[in-house]
């Protein structure tokens, strides 16, 4: 006989989900939501067997965030991080499905590379996985061969960032953004622009550069030239474009607030540093805040977040791309972008809403509805009879502070040491599986591959 399911109830929590929060109880049996319900559910007319009671009093229960963007740096740069390590780092945060990027060693730009990925994941991610395939100058047949039900999206990387994947020819853009079969997701600066501006800063500071000077060579200017030529591919091609970590107030000006987001054609992410930090930062963050794009003006992390709140910006994610402490601490022109963000991207979000900045139901859509909407995921980023049960408990009024003993990225750092946050993630649950439980992990299963209904 097979063995009986798992059966999990958690009651009293308040729930957020779909524009609204209310008291409720939750059943899960096995992997699955099997009811949701204001009223509370009598234990008495359940199965007793198996079944463990979670009472979420004074907690509030989220659907698990989605984070459409994240650098695992598995396989070749695993020193760095790991599917196994930063997956953990996911669920710790309440991160509970993600969509991990091609610039790996080696880049993924066959279909063959693309499946071993998803092998590696099945065997070490205690979280839910997909795998971006990567598009370069020269592999559209590849491309073309993308699986839509089971693969998230192409990435292309119209600025070079990181590694060796910049698409700059223009037939293969039209290529691409003509007969991409997926999603195109899209990497967005001007390369000519920054490498003038690198010779320019380098000339003038040598390798003594400030930190400071990141946004002086990676400038708005590179931003909006290649988003704008993106947006253009897109509506000249029909195609289902995802521009990725938008930075800049220019930028706002190429998207659309007046549709549904299951109607766009043109979708848009912010992450959650380009909201949190700006250039005042450099000073005392330096180079552990230097991403690509990077961080700017105030007024440009003052327009992201009005663009989000308002529908221009359609989801949140993390651009989670560890490197070591030792990487970043070399001087600018030395150090990689990146930086780990996944452990703390809900409660650095949830921080906005203690400051009265967006509601809890705001941070659920952007994070976990919105994903789920944009890329077609199949039952998961709602908390629905039927979906599969990812979620996370979090108490919104305990506060405490970063620290590096508690962080579970590889690196062993992050740019949010010392941030004192309001609400604490308490437990996060994997397809059913109470993965993270009071700073505890249990391992023992895995997460699942994400598909897609297209």
């Amino acid at each position: 006989m097979p063995a009986a399911e798992n059966k999990i109830l958690i009651r009293n929590a308040r729930i957020v989900n779909e524009g609204v929060t209310f008291k409720g109880d939750v059943l899960i049996e096995g992997e699955l939501i099997r009811k949701v319900s204001k009223e509370p559910l009598d234990e008495k007319n359940l199965p007793q067997e198996h079944l463990k009671i979670i009472d979420a009093e004074g907690l509030y229960l989220l659907p698990g965030v989605i984070d459409d963007q994240v650098h695992f740096r598995d396989p070749g740069l695993t020193y760095k991080a790991d599917l196994h390590t930063e997956s953990r780092a996911a669920v710790a945060g309440g991160v509970t499905s993600f969509m991990d990027m091609p610039n790996t060693i080696p880049n993924t730009l066959t279909q063959e590379l693309l499946e071993e990925k998803y092998v590696a994941a099945s065997e070490k991610s205690l979280a839910n996985y997909s795998f971006y395939m990567g598009a370069s100058n020269d592999n559209l047949e590849e491309v073309l061969k993308t699986n839509p039900r089971e693969v998230c999206g192409v990435k292309v990387f119209m600025g070079s960032s990181t590694g060796n994947m910049l698409v700059d020819d223009d037939e293969a853009l039209e290529n691409i953004f003509s007969k991409a079969p997926v999603l195109v997701a899209v990497h967005c600066e001007d390369e000519a622009t920054i490498s003038k501006n690198n010779t320019e800063y380098f000339a003038r500071y040598g390798e003594n550069a400030p930190p400071e000077v990141h946004p002086l060579i990676r400038t708005s200017e590179a931003c909006f030239l290649s988003s704008s030529k993106a947006v253009r591919l897109a509506k000249k091609n029909n195609t289902r474009l995802h521009i990725l970590h938008l930075s800049t107030a220019a930028e706002m000006s190429l998207f659309d607030n007046t549709l549904p987001i299951d109607q766009k054609r043109i979708t848009a992410e912010v992450c959650v540093h380009h909201l949190w930090f700006s250039d005042k930062d450099y000073a005392g963050k330096g180079n552990f805040i230097k991403w690509n794009p990077a961080v700017k003006k105030a007024s440009d992390r003052d327009a992201l977040f009005e663009s989000l709140l308002h529908g221009k910006i359609d989801v949140v994610a993390t651009d989670h791309a560890p490197h070591t402490y030792e990487e970043k601490s070399k001087p600018y022109f030395q150090a990689p972008s990146g930086g780990p963000m996944v452990q703390h991207s809900l409660v650095a979000m949830l921080e906005f809403y203690h400051r009265g900045k967006m509601s809890l139901e705001q941070v659920a859509e952007k994070m976990c509805h919105n994903p789920a909407i944009l890329f077609q995921v199949e039952k998961r980023g709602f908390i629905r009879e039927g979906y599969f049960a990812d979620l996370v408990l979090v108490h919104l009024h305990e506060k405490w502070t970063v620290k590096k003993s508690g962080l579970h990225y590889k690196c062993g750092w992050s740019p949010m040491e010392g941030v004192e946050f309001s609400s604490q993630v308490k437990q996060t649950f994997v397809n059913g599986h109470n993965v993270f439980s009071n700073g505890s992990f249990d391992e023992s299963k895995k997460g699942k591959r994400l598909m897609f209904n297209r």
